[in-house]
């Protein structure tokens, strides 16, 4: 079904009639533009205006119209084309300028996202908001890994953490992620990842317990490389693998092998 929407003469945004400002949050998953939901598009074809992260590819973007505006919002390790606060800004002044804004963010915007926080200044102006989720890289990038991540063989549970070094260290309930039988799906841990493996086998985690490391995980610049706690890090720095990436870390990993279907690139293990 074709959803696209006509634009106005005078390429102001969609045609569809008079309307009120306000700001939709949506989440659009971690490449795939397949992975998209119908909201989702349904709102990048609704919208005015489109801000959007870092982590929004250039295919999702192009399913925006060509009358909506675009502003770039992203943000990259130490480096931020908007400060949160100016972010939060422009999306009132812009809802209370009448237009419809589509906030894109990459995966889900309540996973990690700082969704919570942009809806609140939302609701703190009296602006009116939707929240559209999105698929959360770790859903997605290990199921083009063909990683199950909570197979009832290997894990009783999952946790999702965050890696991203803050002064050097990692804050994190490091023996709460070191119990046996789950698995732990890390986001922005590709440069604390010694620290992070060092922490696990120090509180008890095996040294040779399976770790997958997911580079773009969905999209056609996905790899896979696989090892273990004691080796995975020196491998990755061995393979030049790059940000953005899901570290997954458990048992399940070993499914990889028989089950990676999405094949963009050679795997390796």
């Amino acid at each position: 079904m074709d959803m696209a929407f006509p634009c106005n003469l005078d390429g102001a945004g969609p045609m569809t009639g008079s309307h009120k400002g306000e700001v939709w949050l949506v989440g659009t998953g971690p490449g795939d533009p397949d992975l998209l939901t119908v909201g989702a598009l349904r709102r990048m074809q609704q919208a005015d205006v489109a801000l959007y992260d870092n982590l929004v590819g250039s295919q999702i973007l192009a399913l925006l119209p060509a009358c909506v505006e675009r502003i770039y919002v992203g943000k990259r390790r130490s480096r931020h084309s908007m400060p949160q606060e100016e972010i939060n800004h422009l999306m009132i002044s812009l809802a209370r300028s009448g237009r419809r804004v589509v906030r894109l963010k990459g995966g889900d915007p309540f996973v990690f996202g700082r969704g919570g926080e942009e809806i609140e200044s939302l609701a703190d102006a009296a602006i009116a908001y939707k929240v559209v989720p999105g698929i959360t890289a770790a859903i997605g990038a290990a199921a083009y890994a063909g990683i199950p991540l909570t197979d009832r063989r290997y894990a009783q549970s999952c946790l999702f953490v965050t890696g991203q070094l803050q002064d050097g260290s990692i804050d994190l309930d490091w023996e709460a992620i070191a119990r046996p039988r789950q698995t732990v799906a890390i986001y922005m841990g590709l440069v604390g990842l010694p620290l992070l493996c060092s922490q696990l086998i120090a509180h008890g985690r095996d040294a040779g317990t399976l770790v997958a490391v997911i580079q773009q995980g969905t999209t056609p610049d996905q790899r896979v490389l696989v090892g273990k706690l004691a080796t995975i890090s020196q491998m990755v720095a061995d393979s030049l693998i790059h940000a953005p990436t899901m570290i997954v870390i458990g048992e399940v990993v070993r499914l990889h092998a028989k089950l990676a279907w999405f094949e963009p690139a050679r795997s390796e293990a």
